[in-house]
């Protein structure tokens, strides 16, 4: 077991918290504009990560994938973490069918929102000649990109499935029912290895583009 790997591990972990934190505060802002306060009277209008987490999702999950990871086991690959949902009650929106899509976007735009502040204090670190800062920045930004696109997959329970619902007009009972097996089919899903390279891609690809708007340059992962 490599003990770097494992404190870049818990590093990253820490940056985790942040990125989940900010995305499903995302969703509880964007719910409460939209006329729910349904979250808001939950506490989960916050940015306190307490609020947010998950015990297993947020947890017991990501910290085992980080172990496991150290350790040279490919059983990882076969983990997924996730925080504490946002409650919505859509009988609440104001105008439900459009407003679901914009609390269910909230969180990926979060993190893209996220991706792009992080390479401008990156842009800061070369200024102050810090590599370090720069490296973290760099890392975290495409952190919150792989969230933010790992989250459009149109799997239940990720935000992409809630938008074809939406979209497609499927009765929340539906949803629910077919979501029951959501976990099993993205872990399945996430194996296949052009689903994985094509996130990898659009990630790369945005974070490449926001780093060049500020000057910088950033290598592949």
């Amino acid at each position: 077991m490599d003990p770097r790997q494992i404190v870049d591990g818990l590093i990253m972990y820490l940056g985790l918290i942040v990125l989940l934190t900010f995305h499903e505060f995302g969703h509880a802002w964007m719910a409460m504009r939209c006329g729910d306060d349904t979250a808001r009277l939950r506490g989960r209008v916050s940015l306190n990560p307490l609020v947010h987490i998950d015990p297993i999702g947020t947890v017991f999950m990501p910290l085992f994938m980080i172990f496991l990871s150290a350790s040279g086991s490919g059983l990882s690959r076969f983990l997924i973490g996730w925080a504490r949902p946002v409650p919505v009650n859509p009988n609440n929106l104001r105008n439900p069918r459009v407003d679901d899509i914009l609390v269910t976007l909230a969180g990926p735009w979060m993190n893209l929102l996220l991706a792009i502040v992080l390479i401008g204090l990156g842009r800061l670190g070369l200024f102050a000649n810090s590599s370090s800062l720069v490296d973290i920045c760099v890392q975290m930004a495409r952190l919150s990109l792989l969230l933010c696109f790992f989250n459009l997959l149109p799997i239940p329970p990720l935000d992409g499935s809630q938008v074809v619902r939406s979209l497609i007009g499927m009765t929340y009972e539906a949803y629910y029912q077919f979501a029951r097996f959501g976990f099993i089919i993205l872990i399945i899903v996430w194996q296949y290895p052009p689903v994985r390279n094509t996130i990898n891609f659009a990630t790369e690809q945005t974070l490449l583009t926001i780093a060049n708007l500020f000057g910088m340059q950033v290598g592949y992962s």
